[in-house]
């Protein structure tokens, strides 16, 4: 009995002891896991801050296409870059700090034997590599050649820290203002479209015809217009029917007098092809020729696509047509290089247009239109910024769907709907398709149309 009294405490020292090298090795995982997901933090701040900060406003106009969650919170997020930035330091200093916190817990278990001084010269060496390698550098090399995908990425858990840090934040941003209002420092205002197109008359107005300056502000405007803005929406494009025959192809053909149709199976959301009217002049006189062997493949966009980018594809590809595409697929209409370089020049006729069949000017301040014009082409037409209806306009591209926005119903006939300055009144209607609206504006006093 002397033996096993004297064992116990032995055995109970042993058991601490391994209980204490337990504990320990489960302390040093939990403390490196602790860092690892730090490190990530702190990779994923660091990087947003440049990714954010290099997005283009042709990147920016893209984002706004897209519905997803991410893309949403990149545009919140971008609509107020100082507290973006203040968010975005803010948490970074943060997790830094946690960092070197967590580091110091970790050297204490694996460098016991370590004093003060060596202990600390070794942290520091260490956090100041893991900080300099992963919290600096990968992350912002990988965001200057990937900055859509990291913003995108990032979007998440910036949208959290900015609500944990909002109040910090607020502070910190009311701080710098208040600075640069005493010091004299105000950061320079971003001149708007309106304030290009006065300098452009400034300069060049004295020197230029009316139309010169005309292409000097569609350039001006030109990188910022998508194709959904410009497009002949699928209710209005001429197209020929797979099964057609031949001789109905050229009777279509010839009622339409386009020189390029898309042909479609079943719908027009199954294009198999473009026909070109000159590939099948040859056959003319061929009453059972097979006009299928002539389809040319068809070139394919999507309606969120920047015009300055689609006429770069169009000179790369030696195409002049492109079928205009939804999200899930469906045949949105279609562009032309006619409709791309009409956003520079201005209209262009041919013999074929009919000016009364798009729109009538009464005076300088009343117009006609038909319903299915471009709300883009209704304020090139009226002298307005092009930007004048985009906070009623939702998904809107037509001036009947902008008077749809408007009214929140299905509006009768000579009902007017009006907007700031702007009086609209339905004309005409086709069972539930508005035909025709007149456009009154109410001009300030003095001002005059383009």
């Amino acid at each position: 009995m002397g033996s096993t009294a004297d064992a116990d405490p032995n055995l109970a020292s042993l058991f601490l002891v391994a209980s204490d090298e337990a504990f320990s090795a489960s302390t040093v995982t939990i403390l490196i896991i602790i860092i690892l997901i730090q490190l990530l933090m702190t990779a994923i701040t660091s990087g947003s801050e440049t990714a954010y900060f290099s997005l283009s406003a042709k990147d920016i106009t893209y984002l706004k296409t897209k519905e997803t969650g991410s893309a949403r919170q990149t545009i919140r997020l971008l609509d107020h870059p100082k507290m973006l930035l203040a968010t975005i330091l803010i948490g970074n200093n943060f997790i830094n700090i946690s960092i070197v916190i967590t580091m110091k817990l970790l050297m204490d278990k694996l460098l016991p034997g370590l004093d003060g001084p060596s202990l600390f010269i070794v942290n520091a060496v260490v956090v100041t590599f893991l900080l300099v390698l992963f919290g600096e550098v990968l992350p912002k090399v990988y965001a200057t050649q990937n900055n859509m995908r990291m913003a995108l990425f990032a979007a998440p858990v910036l949208h959290v820290l900015s609500g944990i840090f909002r109040p910090v934040s607020k502070v910190l941003v009311s701080s710098t203002n208040y600075i640069e209002q005493r010091i004299g420092s105000k950061p320079a205002a971003a001149m708007s479209g309106k304030d290009f197109e006065h300098a452009i008359e400034l300069t060049v107005g004295h020197t230029a015809t009316k139309q010169e300056v005309n292409i000097f502000k569609g350039i001006l405007k030109f990188s910022n217009i998508t194709v959904t803005q410009i497009m002949r929406t699928r209710m209005d494009v001429g197209s020929i029917p797979y099964e057609a025959t031949f001789p109905e192809v050229q009777k279509i053909a010839i009622e339409l007098g386009y020189s390029r149709m898309p042909v479609y199976k079943d719908s027009l959301d199954k294009i198999v092809g473009i026909i070109h009217t000159k590939d099948f002049l040859p056959h003319m006189d061929e009453v059972n020729f097979d006009w299928h062997v002539l389809l040319r493949q068809a070139y394919f966009v999507h309606e969120g696509k920047l015009i300055e980018d689609l006429l770069k594809e169009f000179q790369q590809k030696r195409i002049h047509f492109a079928v205009v595409v939804d999200e899930f697929g469906g045949t949105s209409g279609i562009v032309t290089l006619e409709d791309i370089m009409e956003e520079i020049i201005g209209e262009i006729k041919d013999e074929f247009d009919d000016d009364e069949h798009q729109f009538k000017r009464i005076d300088e301040n009343n117009y006609i239109f038909e319903g299915k014009t471009l709300i883009n082409d209704v304020c090139r037409i009226t002298g307005l910024s092009p930007d004048t209806f985009e906070d009623v306009r939702e998904e809107s591209d037509s001036i009947a769907g902008l008077v749809l926005e408007l009214s929140g119903k299905f509006p009768a006939v000579n009902e007017t709907i009006s907007y700031q300055n702007y009086d609209f009144t339905v004309l005409n209607l086709d069972k539930m398709r508005i035909q025709r609206v007149k456009i009154s504006i109410n001009r300030p006093a003095g001002e005059n149309p383009e």
